[in-house]
């Protein structure tokens, strides 16, 4: 057997077992499972975080010690945001292919193993080598971010796929909601460790140790970590849930006999619904990441906070915003009957206003309240329109190709936020940058209204 062949047989999706017929078993073996399976999703995912976002933190700190300019450090962030793009897409559709249990934890390791190489490359490389004009280190520093984005990008779509098979239609909006929080814990912990780290010790260590960290957690995502349930004998989770059940809009057994690709066109390419939601999630992540990723500096800058105030209060964005998170999908399954639209129109005209009024205030102990506002309104329409809706949108059998899809245009904006804020603040100003912030959320907010009008007209 080829090394190609080995690699494709140990990360198949592997074959049904044979079915449990009792039905205590399948009871008390569905809820063992599904605890461990969410719980090692929640944890395992946060510490992706601790391999990401580490480096907003870092920044300023990379800037003082290696001397790159604004744009330079948006370059060097975004190009994690490159290769999560386009690799969360192609990694949605090899997600739905594959073995959930394996490919999750060798995304992390080889996250952690990438992070320590950022740091070996620093330390052996002089900021001053150039070739044709450009900083060596820049561009491997560049690489090996890139790379570690690639590998991120595998984290969320098995992740899709197990909440999509583990978990029933009419119970998946507060899972979905309740394991998306771990962005903002994931988040809120890495800001807090990260600047524990580099007021302690370097801006190194921010990176190699969330990265040891990191690959401990992989042996507990290995163990507690299944594929579909019918892998281990289980029925299909709807049938088990509820044997009366019909999926709504969908006409399922004509699913059945439709290949991948052929369920893949239809319900994703050809969706015009899909793509509205994913040029408006560009928008979010605008908005998502130019925050998370330049407030630190901004309040350093224009504020006059040091590195460890500035991060202090950048922390209760993701802390904060998991209540945005949760409560997007409670209340949009409670009080608009699953209705997504309307959730985003509100949050997204709050998140608006709130940028705003951060940027004119004056009064400091206000700075931790329109932080903690722009965390809960971000991330309501983030869970919403590239999690829930997509997948609403689409077909279960593509979860993690249409999550994908979405994501890679989420990306886009990460990009066009590393990338544009940077130049924004060389060639204009901060406030310039702000305002880019704010243009965005109401540039999603558009096409939600939009949304929201043809639902009402399909009434």
């Amino acid at each position: 057997m080829s090394i190609w062949s080995s690699i494709k047989h140990f990360y198949r999706v592997p074959e049904p077992a044979e079915p449990i017929t009792d039905k205590e078993t399948i009871d008390k073996t569905y809820a063992m499972w599904r605890m461990r399976i969410f719980l090692s999703m929640f944890f395992g995912y946060i510490v992706f975080y601790l391999c990401r976002k580490n480096i907003s933190v870092a920044l300023p700190a990379i800037q003082d010690a290696l001397g790159y300019s604004k744009l330079e450090l948006g370059l060097l962030g975004s190009s994690l945001y490159f290769s999560y793009a386009a690799g969360k897409f192609i990694n949605g559709i090899i997600a739905d292919n594959t073995n959930a249990k394996r490919i999750l934890p060798t995304a992390l390791f080889i996250s952690a193993f990438v992070n320590i190489l950022f740091v070996v490359c620093a330390y052996y490389v002089s900021p001053n080598l150039t070739f044709c004009g450009f900083s060596v280190l820049l561009m491997l520093l560049a690489f090996f971010w890139g790379v570690n984005g690639w590998f991120q990008s595998m984290g969320f779509p098995p992740i899709a796929k197990n909440l999509s098979y583990w978990f029933a239609n009419k119970e998946r909006g507060v899972k979905w909601s309740l394991w998306s929080s771990s962005h903002e814990i994931g988040t809120y912990l890495s800001m807090i460790l990260s600047g524990f780290l580099i007021t302690h010790y370097d801006w190194q260590s921010v990176f190699y140790v969330p990265a040891f960290l990191a690959i401990i957690c992989c042996f507990f995502f290995y163990k507690n970590l299944q594929d579909k349930p019918e892998s281990i004998g289980l029925p299909d989770i709807e049938r088990y849930k509820d044997p009366d059940y019909v999926e709504p809009v969908k006409a399922t057994n004509e699913e059945d006999n439709y290949t991948y690709s052929d369920i893949f066109k239809k319900y994703i390419i050809k969706n015009p619904t899909v793509w509205l939601l994913a040029i408006a999630y560009i928008f979010v992540y605008v908005v998502r990441y130019g925050t998370i990723d330049w407030l630190v500096m901004y309040q350093v800058d224009m504020k006059h906070y040091n590195i460890a105030d500035a991060a202090k209060i950048i922390s209760f964005l993701p802390l904060v915003g998991v209540l945005g998170t949760i409560g997007a999908g409670v209340v949009s399954d409670k009080l608009f009957g699953g209705k997504r639209a309307p959730v985003n129109i509100i949050c997204l005209t709050l998140l608006a206003v709130c940028i705003y009024l951060f940027k004119i205030n004056q009064f400091p102990i206000m700075d931790y309240v329109y932080v903690s506002a722009i965390g809960v309104f971000t991330c309501g329409p983030q869970v919403l329109i590239g999690g829930l809706s997509a997948v609403e949108s689409s077909s279960k059998k593509v979860a993690s190709a249409v999550t994908g899809f979405c994501g890679m245009f989420g990306y886009i904006g990460s990009i066009l936020s590393g990338v544009g804020t940077g130049y924004i603040i060389d060639k204009f100003s901060w406030n310039s940058a702000v305002n880019f912030w704010i243009l965005s959320a109401l540039i999603s907010l558009a096409i939600c209204l939009i949304l929201l009008k043809n639902d009402i007209k399909k009434k």
